[in-house]
């Protein structure tokens, strides 16, 4: 159903008292929906148990790592992402750079298993924002080689 909203809200876009609220046209239209909880699959229990471990491996990256990261988010915006929109934060960018390694090392490699160690010892090519791009992971952008600083 069209939802309309008081106080001059146009749109809403989230889950509140039972329904789910979705933005649609930029802004001009919200639609709304009962919440209907998705069943749990074994696509569902892989992704969470990846999502875990990419979260564990990115708390224990080094700060230095974490700043390279957040500047290469900074210039990933300004060239690949349209002015109205919101640019991928740093651990969106570090989990795009996981996701195209495993497309590359997917016969040897789990994301749900592998610890930072192995990564620094076996896999130079992702240990940096630098090596990452030089081994296509990630897109080129300008001043991107100043970014090596180690996981």
């Amino acid at each position: 159903m069209k939802a309309t909203f008081k106080y001059g809200i146009q749109t809403y876009s989230g889950t509140i008292d039972g329904l789910t609220y979705a933005s649609y046209k930029d802004g001009q239209v919200c639609i709304a929906r009962r919440y209907v909880k998705p069943r749990a699959t074994e696509q569902n229990e892989e992704m969470a148990s990846v999502s875990t471990n990419l979260s564990k491996i990115y708390n224990e990256c080094s700060e230095e790592f974490k700043a390279d990261l957040k500047t290469y988010s900074h210039l990933y915006a300004t060239r690949h992402v349209a002015k109205d929109k919101l640019p991928p934060s740093s651990y969106a960018i570090y989990v795009k750079m996981m996701y195209a390694f495993l497309k590359h090392n997917s016969d040897h490699v789990g994301l749900d298993s592998i610890v930072l160690d192995d990564l620094i010892d076996l896999y130079p090519e992702v240990t940096s924002i630098k090596n990452a791009v030089n081994k296509r992971y990630l897109p080129k952008v300008n001043g991107y080689e100043a970014l090596n600083a180690s996981m």
